[in-house]
């Protein structure tokens, strides 16, 4: 992976999130994916490890679980 992903679903909490991930990493070297509109992409976001949302993902396979908007369960 050579891009962060920021998953997120839309939340209040996860737009907010989005704004200050933005501020901190350019928009080229992040993929923003709303797991509310896209549900195809919530296996993804499980396979790295993503156990709610909003969360980051870097490139290196960690994941940052930034606050607890919603629990990745609750989007399949």
């Amino acid at each position: 992976m050579t891009k962060s992903i920021f998953y997120h679903a839309g939340c209040p909490i996860c737009v907010s999130a989005e704004k200050d991930i933005l501020n901190f990493i350019p928009e080229n070297e992040v993929q923003v994916i709303h797991l509310g509109e896209n549900k195809t992409k919530v296996k993804d976001a499980e396979e790295a490890g993503v156990k709610s949302v909003p969360a980051l993902v870097l490139p290196n396979g960690n994941v940052l679980h930034i606050n607890f908007g919603a629990s990745i369960k609750d989007l399949r």
